[in-house]
Formats: C-alpha cells, sequence, structure tokens
C-alpha cells in the first residue's frame, strides 16, 4: 500500500461516500429537538403519576455519532437514525419494577403525550413512530443503582442486566477524540459508519450468520482501532482493520477491553467478545462456530476487496476501483462516490 495518496481517485470517492452515509447536520437538529420534547412530556406524565426519572441519558448511535443515513435495502428500511431514550427511574415498590409493569406506565405515558402517534410495547421498550417519518424514538425505561453512571436494563429475554449508559458513549467518543490527533480526516466514528453499511449489505445473504447487533460492530471497531489506529486513507484504514479483524476472528482471538475494568475470567465460549462496561456481558455469547466462521470469512473478502480497489487505484484503473468497493459496499456506492 505504499505510495496510496490521500488525493487519490479511491480516496475521494471514499470520502464522498462517508459523508453521503453520515444523517444530515439539519435532521440531527430535528432529532434533537424532537428528543428533548419527547423527554420532557413524558418525564412530566411520570411525575405526575409518582414515579421518580433519576435522569435520561443520551443514548445510542446518534449520541456516539455513528448513526447512518436512513436508507432503504429490500423491502425495509435499515439503521438510519432510530433513537433510543433512556428513563433510568426508581419505582416506589418491588412490583413496580417489573418490567411489564413499567412497560404499560410508559406506554399509557406515551399515549396521554401523543395520542395521534403510533405506539408500540416491545419487549424491553416503548416505540413512536410519528406521522409522516420513518424515524422512531424508543422509550426505555431501566432502574436506577446507586451510582448515577450506573443502571439495570431490560433484557428481551427477561434478564436484567447491568450497564452504564455514560460509559458506553465515553468508549466511543474516545477512540474518536484519539483519532482527531492523527493526521488526515479518517475518523473512528467515520469508519465504524462504514462498518455498519459493510454489515447491513452482508447480514441476510445466504449462511447461518442471520444477523450482526451494531453493539458487536461497535466493539470490533474499537479492537481494530486500538491494534491498528487510522491512517490518513479510509481504504487503508479499512483494509488494515479488515485484516486485523479476520486474522483474529479466524482464530477465535477474545475481544476484551480495560477501559474501564479488567476482566478477571474470560467465559467459556465459541468466542468471546466483552461488554467494556460489564465484562460479564458476552456480546457473542450465543453464536455458534459457523457464525463465527462466517464472519471470519466476510472480513478476508473485504481485506481482500479493498487491497483491489487499491492496486487498481496505484495503477490508475479507477473503473475496478470501483468495481471493487461497490461489491463491498453494495450498489448506492456507485451512485454517492462524488463520481459525476
Amino acid at each position: 500500500m505504499a505510495g496510496l495518496s490521500n488525493r487519490s481517485t479511491l480516496h475521494r470517492r471514499l470520502t464522498a461516500f462517508v459523508d453521503w452515509i453520515a444523517t444530515e447536520t439539519a435532521t440531527e437538529d430535528r432529532i434533537r429537538t424532537q428528543a428533548d420534547e419527547i423527554r420532557n412530556r413524558i418525564k412530566g406524565k411520570a411525575t405526575d403519576d409518582g414515579l421518580t426519572v433519576r435522569s435520561m441519558p443520551n443514548s445510542g448511535s446518534f449520541a456516539k455519532r455513528t448513526g447512518l443515513r436512513r436508507h432503504l435495502q429490500g423491502e425495509s428500511y435499515v439503521e438510519g437514525q432510530d433513537v433510543d431514550l433512556p428513563f433510568v427511574v426508581s419505582p416506589k415498590t418491588k412490583d413496580d419494577e417489573a418490567v411489564d409493569r413499567l412497560l404499560d406506565k410508559f406506554l399509557a405515558y406515551a399515549q396521554a403525550s401523543y395520542p395521534d402517534t403510533t405506539r408500540t410495547k416491545t419487549k424491553s421498550s416503548v416505540r413512536l413512530r410519528f406521522v409522516g417519518t420513518k424515524l422512531s424514538y424508543d422509550l426505555v425505561p431501566m432502574l436506577a443503582t446507586p451510582d448515577p453512571e450506573e443502571q439495570i436494563l431490560f433484557r428481551a429475554d427477561g434478564e436484567r442486566r447491568r450497564t452504564s449508559v455514560q460509559k458506553h458513549i465515553s468508549f466511543v467518543k474516545s477512540r474518536t477524540q484519539a483519532s482527531n490527533v492523527v493526521a488526515g480526516r479518517v475518523k473512528f466514528n467515520e469508519c465504524v459508519r462504514l462498518m455498519k453499511w459493510w454489515r447491513e449489505f452482508r447480514v441476510g445473504s445466504a449462511g447461518s450468520l442471520t444477523k450482526m447487533p451494531t453493539f458487536v460492530v461497535d466493539l470490533l471497531s474499537a479492537r481494530a482501532f486500538d491494534d491498528q489506529s487510522v491512517t490518513d486513507s479510509y481504504a487503508e484504514t479499512l483494509a488494515r482493520w479488515f485484516g486485523s479483524l479476520a486474522n483474529m476472528v479466524q482464530k477465535r482471538t477474545p475481544v476484551y477491553f480495560t477501559d474501564f475494568v479488567r476482566p478477571s475470567v474470560l467465559p467459556r465460549a465459541t468466542w468471546v467478545v466483552l461488554d467494556p462496561v460489564n465484562p460479564e456481558n458476552n456480546a457473542v455469547s450465543a453464536w455458534s462456530g459457523l457464525m463465527v466462521d462466517e464472519l471470519a470469512e466476510w472480513l478476508g473478502e473485504g481485506r481482500d476487496a479493498l487491497h483491489r480497489a487499491i492496486a487498481a487505484d496505484l495503477r490508475g484503473d479507477d473503473r475496478a476501483s470501483l468495481d471493487a468497493l461497490v461489491a463491498l459496499f453494495g450498489s448506492p456506492f456507485r451512485h454517492h462516490c462524488g463520481d459525476k
């Protein structure tokens, strides 16, 4: 990859695509304003009902600045800027701590606050979808703990899991800040967006790996950044990331971090990718060996596609370089890479 210029056609195309997959500033401003309004209305209803709301921290890809432009794939919209709105509460009684009871309360608060808005109760949230928009807001009740930066999260399977919204945001933002001191415009959060977009065009293809949570993408991106950092070009950065991760996944190398706590014992599982906030949470605990092997294969193919794109760019074959990137990121790349 010696000689790859950040002024090359390849870098220009990837830069244009990175700018396109990010959400527009105007959209983010509207989301922020509406999210604040929802928080205030729901908190008001909860307070009137006698439920103490301790905090409403910013959460998810919107807060991490890793969210994607909402886009249509097949028959459904994927990723986008759906917004999680945590409500950290202290119920008065143990009975009121039951997730079903809390969700029923929040469903009632949502109905009273937004009677004309579609409301859906999931296993761990209440989803609001406003008329005329594909955007949704998830009201996520969480239980307060003595530590204001730790919460108890209700999982869809009924488990209660210790977590920290604030620390998860800090985990991503600290790496974006570290990438800011590296020469060039390539930033950690932008690379996470590219990884998430790539994920959307691989998951659902024939094979055993039919779902790859955003949380896993965040953690693998963080591992790649910690090991490889970023360079002054997206192509070289991602080629290093994909190659490092392909080797790691193939060898079943455990992925863990020491930002907040050092794991004392690694769990026994096919593969281990630990939550940096709660090392008892293995994000891939349910993955089979076939799923791990498939991810390693995807990553290896991604590495090879990037090497083909780089080699073609260096010899001036812009068409071959573009074809390699379309194979990696899907047909939208061809239409949003800045080519006239």
